[in-house]
């Protein structure tokens, strides 16, 4: 199974719909002049999905998809691959601020 297959099926397994890979697209994400991550969003059309029309997607650093993906949908101020990756920085921030406390 491909890296783009394996994201597809993580798709699938989370969200209950078929997607189409559109593009691949580069995302360096700074804050204070530092990169905090910077790698390559899957692009996915989603297929009959009943909100969101594409998906974002990824593994963390060079991982398998299986073993640490990322699913972001297209949905409210998610409209990019770099706004994707924004909310799960966060969403990341927030759980281990969350696990210290």
């Amino acid at each position: 199974m491909t890296y783009i297959e394996e994201l597809q099926d993580m798709i699938r397994k989370l969200h209950g719909v078929e997607s189409k890979h559109l593009e691949s697209v580069a995302v360096k994400e700074t804050f204070h002049g530092k990169t905090v991550w910077e790698g390559v969003v899957e692009v996915f059309e989603l297929i009959k999905h009943p909100k969101a029309s594409r998906a974002y997607a990824w593994a963390h650093d060079g991982e398998r998809p299986t073993e640490s993906g990322v699913v972001v949908l297209h949905l409210g101020p998610i409209t990019s691959a770099a706004t994707a990756v924004r909310a799960a920085l966060v969403q990341e921030f927030r759980s281990l601020e969350s696990e210290q406390a």
